[in-house]
């Protein structure tokens, strides 16, 4: 597991689009009108907003309190210290627990029984072998000190007790937060209108050309953004 995790962590920013791009396989419904009624698309919508959001407020809260400085160098695992604080002093891995969160919503939002079955598990596999070599590299690394964390801090599922503390001890970084997460926003915001306004015609009363000028609409004010915010980045007007 650890060989392929080290072999998934070089690719492990394009995994996050490529999973996302499966979102529009055809597939049978996760809810139908025969089991579910007339109204059987409120489900989807409700339930996949409502997990895919948590998704995103998890990483934005790790983000925002204490950034773990981790990445890759040469296509391996790689870390300038153990941080144990914010989010990560609840759960190890938060960051990966609100992407899991993310697909998992947008799944269940695009009605997606295929993606939900067996894109999620492949998914899942993946990162917890992209984990088990990530520990295994800090093991090396900060030795008892990642044991005694291990112990305290559980690896997938957040122990919420203390968490108001957390919040309170700490203050949100809004320009970390927009700055590291840009790229993710606008992935997840562009996919999330496209399954919402194609795959719902409700929404739009049925209305294809309204339907089409909302896309286009949307879609154009999130590029604007994304290309603000990324010239502000760049230029070195915005820092964290």
């Amino acid at each position: 597991m650890i060989a392929i995790g080290n072999f998934f962590f070089k690719y492990r920013n394009w995994i996050f689009i490529l999973f996302y791009a499966a979102l529009f396989i055809p597939s049978p419904p996760l809810f139908s009108e025969e089991r579910f009624g007339e109204h059987h698309y409120i489900w989807p919508i409700v339930l996949g907003l409502l997990i895919t959001v948590s998704g995103q407020l998890i990483r934005g809260a790790t983000i925002g309190l204490a950034y773990i400085v981790r990445g890759g160098s040469e296509g391996k695992p790689y870390a300038e210290g153990l941080v144990t604080d914010g989010i990560f002093n609840h759960c190890r891995n938060p960051l990966y627990v609100g992407n899991i969160l993310m697909l998992l919503g947008v799944g269940i939002l695009a009605n997606s029984l295929f993606y939900v079955v067996i894109i999620i598990p492949a998914f899942l596999f993946i990162y917890q072998a992209i984990v088990l070599a990530e520990e295994h590299f800090l093991r090396g690394k900060f030795g008892a000190g990642f044991d005694a964390y291990c112990k305290k801090v559980n690896r997938w599922i957040p122990d919420l007790r203390g968490i108001d503390k957390t919040f309170g001890s700490m203050s949100f970084n809004w320009r970390r937060w927009i700055l590291k997460e840009y790229n993710t926003q606008f992935v997840w915001l562009s996919g999330i209108t496209l399954i919402l306004l194609l795959k719902y015609p409700h929404i739009t009363d049925y209305d294809t050309h309204y339907r089409n000028t909302l896309i286009v609409v949307i879609l154009s004010i999130l590029l604007l953004m994304y290309l603000l915010i990324r010239y502000l980045k760049k230029s070195g007007k915005v820092k964290e």
